[in-house]
């Protein structure tokens, strides 16, 4: 276990049990975080039995009763059932935790070890950009923009994120990107040109099956996902099939392949309150634009969703965050970097840092 010191205390003991990807703990007493090995993914059964007996066996040995219990916001992942148990075990309470805030204030308290002067203002920003994340209004999240105020009435407001678009099968479009795809091409295309782009990877009748499911809106699910979008701008630049050889393979591929951007500017779409970046924009682009070369696409198609969700905050960048998978995009994270926004250095930046973010946005949100 890492330890890491904290000004703040609290006679609370905090028990953080992050997500399932890349699944890790942390635990929080007096002014000490413990912070956990990374586990790997907690749906490989041997990685799941590993995490459990550690959890418990760090309660045991440290004669811990946690009193605050955190979670995924997600009902349904293994770590938030889990959290639901120890809390009736140990009379805890049980707080969940959105996915994409947690990983905000991972990178919060990265700069605080990083930084011991740092003071943290009145109003910051964090940019969140992953695969999936459980939303708040039960969409799948992936690629947010939030605004976060510390006075004396704390709030978190989402101000921005991705355009929708839709996973076919939902899970199912993320195991194959031509999902994705087709789903974003419906939005500008009819039946007959799809078909030119999709029929390489599936049959007529596979793929009639999966445009009408995608028209009649039939289990399908909106996403934000940044993962999603990149996935479907390398298999649709050639760069990747539509089968992952593993998780990240899409994204990869599609970074490994790219030299120089075109330039190209965000399009953002305003929204009541939020700003939307437009994604189908994007992929008229890419389509418009197959017979230059396709490795200055690759890098385009990254740039615009760094640009874009940068422009979502304007000028407001005294203080801004960026966390995620994502954010460890060598594009996207320099060019964010460059513009002075703050990624964490030690704490990692994808879904193992997610415990330690859900104690950091713990302590914030008891803070006065």
């Amino acid at each position: 276990m890492n330890t890491f010191l904290l000004p703040q205390k609290t006679s609370k003991t905090v028990l953080a049990l992050g997500a399932e990807s890349d699944g890790n703990f942390c635990f929080f007493t007096q002014d000490k975080i413990y912070f956990s090995e990374n586990f790997g993914d907690l749906l490989e059964e041997k990685n799941w039995q590993k995490y459990q007996k550690a959890v418990l066996k760090f309660l045991l040995e440290n004669k811990i009763k946690p009193d605050i219990i955190l979670t995924d916001l997600h009902p349904l992942y293994l770590t938030s059932i889990f959290g639901e148990t120890l809390s009736k075990k140990y009379k805890a309470e049980h707080i969940r935790v959105q996915h994409h805030i947690a990983h905000i204030f991972s990178a919060i308290g990265d700069r605080f070890f990083n930084d011991t002067a740092y003071v943290m203002p009145g109003i910051f920003y964090g940019i969140a950009m992953d695969g999936t994340g459980y939303g708040e209004d039960k969409k799948i999240w992936g690629g947010e923009v939030f605004e976060i105020k510390t006075e004396k009435i704390k709030t978190i407001k989402r101000i921005g994120y991705l355009e929708n678009q839709i996973l076919i099968g939902g899970d199912m479009a993320i195991k194959e990107p031509a999902r994705m795809l087709l789903g974003i091409l419906v939005n500008f295309f009819p039946k007959d040109r799809i078909y030119n782009f999709i029929k390489k990877y599936y049959t007529k009748n596979e793929f009639e099956l999966l445009y009408n499911q995608r028209k009649q809106n039939f289990n399908c699910l909106e996403t934000s996902s940044t993962g999603r979008i990149l996935d479907a701008a390398s298999l649709l630049l050639g760069f990747c099939e539509n089968k992952r050889k593993y998780k990240h393979a899409p994204i990869d591929l599609l970074e490994a392949n790219s030299t120089k951007p075109y330039n190209i500017e965000p399009k953002i779409i305003p929204s009541q309150e939020k700003q939307i970046l437009n994604t189908t924009f994007l992929f008229e682009y890419l389509i418009e634009n197959l017979h230059k070369d396709k490795k200055r696409l690759a890098a385009t198609a990254q740039l615009y969703i760094a640009k874009g969700l940068h422009k979502i905050i304007n000028k407001n960048i005294s203080t801004t965050f960026i966390a995620g998978g994502i954010a460890s995009n060598k594009i996207i994270s320099d060019y964010l970097l460059s513009q002075g926004i703050y990624a964490s250095k030690t704490i990692p930046r994808g879904d193992a840092g997610l415990s330690f973010g859900q104690i950091i946005y713990y302590l914030f949100s008891i803070s006065r």
